[in-house]
C-alpha cells in the first residue's frame, strides 16, 4: 500500500489573507485556524448575524455552477475548490475557515497563494489517526460524451483530459501520481481559465466581477493566443488546472482517497456526481483505519463498510446545474 501519514495534522497558528470574490468582486477577509482532530475542514460566515458552520462535505453542495459551493439555508460559501485543494495538497486533515463574505477570495486562480500562506502557518500533527476512503472496485458516472471514473489504485492519482475546438488548448492530457511535493510543483500554481467573450458575458449578468488578468487567464477571440502579458506558467496550464480542480473537489468526500481517477472533459458537476456514484455503492470501496499498537503505528487495518454508506450520505439538495442524462455504476 501507499506510503501514507499516518496521524491527522493541523496547523500550528492561524493565518490569514485579503483578497475579492470571483463573482461578486467584493473584498473578502479570510483567517484559517487550527481545528481539533476529527473535525474535519470547517466554514464560518463573519458575516452573518448567526455564525453556522458549514463542513466541507458532500452533503454540503448547493451549486455546481461555474464553481463548488456548499452552504446551510442561506449560509453559503463558493469558489471553495482552490483553497481545499490547496489544503490536501498540504496535508491539512482539520482547519477552521473563517470569512466575512460568500465568497472565497480568488487570488491569482489558482492554489499556489493558499499554499504559501498555509505553509506560513506551519504543520501540526495530531495524536488522531487517519481514515482513508479506499477504493475496490470501479465506479464511474458520465453525462453524454463527458465521462469520469475512479479505479483502485495504491496511491491517490489523477488522469485528466480535456478537448476544445481551438488552436490553442485542442486536445490536452495530464496525469499525475499526487504527492505533496508534486502538487506544489505541477499542480497548485495552475490558473483558472476563461474565453474573453465568456468573461464579458458574465460581467454583463453581474458575475465575475473580481476577474481580472491578475487572477485569469484570457484566452483571445482568436483562440491562439492569451491576453495575459506574461502568458503562461504552464505549457498544459489548461488541463493541469482542471486537475486542480477535481483535487479540491474530493476533499468533500471527507478524507484522503486512495484510487486513480480518469476524467475525461469533466467538470465540477461531474466530479459531484462521481462523489454522488460512490456514496451510492458502499460496496465498491472501504474504510482504511490506521492503529496505535503501544508507542508504535500498526500498518493499515481494513474496516469493512458495508453498513457504512450513511458515511458519505447522498446530496441532501441536488445541484442546479445536475446533468439531465447521466449513468452511475459501481463495476463488479
Amino acid at each position: 500500500m501507499a506510503s501514507i501519514e499516518p496521524h491527522q495534522y493541523t496547523l500550528k497558528r492561524p493565518v490569514s489573507c485579503c483578497g475579492v470574490g470571483l463573482h461578486a468582486g467584493r473584498t473578502v477577509n479570510m483567517t484559517i485556524k487550527p481545528a481539533p482532530a476529527n473535525s474535519g475542514i470547517r466554514f464560518f460566515r463573519l458575516d452573518l448575524d448567526s455564525e453556522q458552520m458549514v463542513p466541507a462535505l458532500l452533503e454540503q453542495v448547493v451549486d455546481t455552477r461555474l464553481a463548488t459551493t456548499i452552504g446551510n439555508g442561506a449560509n453559503r460559501i463558493s469558489t471553495i475548490e482552490h483553497l481545499l485543494a490547496a489544503l490536501r495538497g498540504y496535508g491539512i486533515d482539520n482547519a477552521e475557515i473563517e470569512l466575512d463574505s460568500y465568497e472565497v477570495p480568488i487570488m491569482d486562480g489558482s492554489a499556489g497563494p493558499f499554499l504559501r500562506l498555509l505553509a506560513q502557518g506551519g504543520r501540526q500533527k495530531q495524536r488522531a489517526l487517519r481514515k482513508v476512503l479506499r477504493i475496490t472496485k470501479s465506479v464511474s458516472f458520465s453525462d453524454g460524451e463527458k465521462f469520469i471514473r475512479i479505479d483502485p489504485y495504491d496511491g491517490f492519482k489523477v488522469t485528466g483530459r480535456i478537448v476544445f475546438d481551438d488552436d490553442l488548448i485542442n486536445e490536452q492530457v495530464y496525469s499525475i501520481e499526487v504527492t505533496g511535493d508534486r502538487f506544489r510543483k505541477e499542480i497548485a500554481n495552475a490558473r483558472t481559465f476563461g474565453f474573453v467573450e465568456q468573461v464579458e458575458n458574465l460581467w454583463a449578468n453581474g458575475l465575475a466581477l473580481g476577474g481580472t488578468m491578475d487572477s485569469v487567464i484570457a484566452i483571445h477571440w482568436d483562440r491562439r493566443s492569451i491576453l495575459n502579458e506574461n502568458g503562461l506558467r504552464f505549457e498544459d496550464e489548461f488541463i493541469r488546472h482542471k486537475v486542480l480542480d477535481l483535487i479540491g473537489d474530493l476533499v468533500l468526500l471527507g478524507g484522503p482517497v486512495l484510487g486513480h481517477v480518469i476524467a475525461d472533459r469533466s467538470g465540477h458537476s461531474l466530479h459531484l456526481g462521481l462523489m454522488q456514484a460512490i456514496a451510492d455503492n458502499p460496496d465498491c470501496w472501504e474504510y482504511v483505519k490506521f492503529r496505535k499498537n503501544g508507542d508504535s503505528v500498526l500498518r493499515q487495518v481494513v474496516d469493512g463498510t458495508r453498513s457504512a454508506g450513511g458515511m458519505l450520505k447522498p446530496l441532501l439538495v441536488p445541484p442546479l446545474d445536475a446533468p439531465v442524462t447521466v449513468q452511475s455504476s459501481c463495476a463488479a
